[in-house]
């Protein structure tokens, strides 16, 4: 075990001791008064692609920090004891209106995502989704705009982090299908 202190926590979360310190290549800290163990481990998020009938790609505007402004793939963090496919149908319904009908995966990326001054490390998992219909389409939660852009013109260098970058290229270098 390491004996430097971490910048992430100030004192164990179970007992309070400030003696909590990082090991494991910084992977984890340990607690020397009540040997708690705490592992950093990514969260999961989902990021949908969605399809009209024109071959564009469905893009979002972020509403919020982080990246307000830049464009997203719809989706979020899974919450706990939820699975992805059910975050990816509660995702879809809380920021565009509209029901998923058929989802298949279509591959992870690792992300840091930038919250309240701190890095959140996250694995993005990205799923192909067909809904039932585009006429219901509508932004809320935490979508400002909605765009369709065929997925060969997106400007990648717009899109809000490297793994939606990464996801998108997959999707084209895939010939669009999983």
């Amino acid at each position: 075990m390491a004996r430097e202190t971490n910048n992430l926590f100030s004192c164990c979360p179970k007992c309070g001791s400030p003696s909590f310190l990082t090991g494991d290549k910084g992977r984890s800290f340990r607690c020397e008064e009540c040997l708690f163990h705490y592992y950093i481990n990514n969260s999961a998020a989902v990021a949908c692609l969605i399809i009209n009938a024109s071959g564009e790609l469905l893009l979002t505007r972020r509403a919020f920090e982080p990246n307000k402004g830049m464009l997203d793939l719809p989706g979020g963090f899974v919450e706990p004891m939820e699975s992805a496919e059910e975050a990816v149908i509660r995702e879809i319904m809380e920021e565009l209106n509209l029901r998923v009908t058929k989802m298949s995966y279509l591959v992870s990326y690792p992300n840091l995502y930038p919250y309240s001054n701190f890095e959140v490390p996250t694995v993005d998992l990205a799923y192909l989704c067909d809904v039932e219909k585009l006429d219901c389409l509508r932004p809320d939660d935490d979508v400002a705009s909605i765009e369709f852009i065929k997925p060969d013109k997106i400007p990648l260098n717009v899109l809000c982090s490297n793994s939606m970058r990464q996801i998108v290229q997959f999707y084209l270098k895939s010939g669009g299908v999983n």
